[in-house]
């Protein structure tokens, strides 16, 4: 079982890249393989960042060689992703989305089809844009055909959307725990749901 963590923000080494290592921690102890992508990184040898539309269907030309064509090869073994992301105008980050809107390929196979999806948010302040991010991080699961959780276990309460904090998150105790907690479950519902995930090896 393999749950991928992907970094959203331009830091490796900031809020929201800690959380999601958080979350894999916890998905690590149900015995998950994990890896972490920032974003910023497979990113960087992009001619263009964004997607221009190029070819439809995508046939992947723009990242082909690249080190974002290794990031998706990825994301197509996954079998849980923890998409994380900074609040960004009360949105995700551009780097995040332009991670995201060049998958159009992976849409194409289905290759993230049942693949169990959760997202962490990290905001300047307590109430700043953290819920409406992760909703659009569910929106963007969704489009891809991923099943979404919240960070609710057997041990804790049922859950809220996912794990939101106040930067900086390493101070933020209870977005910690609400992250662990996620970690948990989406190794859990990863391990329930092999089965859907039919895939040539």
């Amino acid at each position: 079982m393999l749950i991928v963590g992907i970094n959203g923000s331009p830091r490796k080494a900031g809020s929201t890249a800690f959380l999601v290592q958080e979350g894999l921690k916890a998905a690590s102890s149900k015995g998950a393989q994990t890896v972490l992508i920032h974003v910023a990184d497979v990113l960087a040898d992009q001619k263009q960042p964004f997607c221009t539309h190029c070819s439809s269907p995508c046939q992947g030309l723009c990242f082909r060689g690249k080190r974002l064509e290794e990031a998706y090869s990825l994301l197509r073994q996954a079998d849980g992703i923890l998409l994380g992301s900074p609040v960004y105008f009360g949105t995700v980050s551009a780097q995040l989305k332009a991670f995201w809107d060049k998958s159009r390929l992976l849409r194409k196979e289905k290759a993230l089809l049942n693949v169990v999806g959760a997202a962490v948010a990290v905001g300047g302040s307590r109430f700043g844009g953290q819920e409406t991010t992760l909703k659009a991080l569910f929106d963007m699961m969704l489009v891809q055909g991923m099943m979404i959780i919240g960070d609710g276990y057997q041990d804790h309460d049922c859950g809220h959307h996912g794990g939101c904090s106040q930067a900086p998150a390493v101070e933020d105790e209870f977005a910690r725990e609400r992250v662990r907690i996620l970690g948990l479950r989406l190794a859990e519902v990863a391990a329930a749901t092999m089965s859907l995930r039919r895939r040539k090896l």
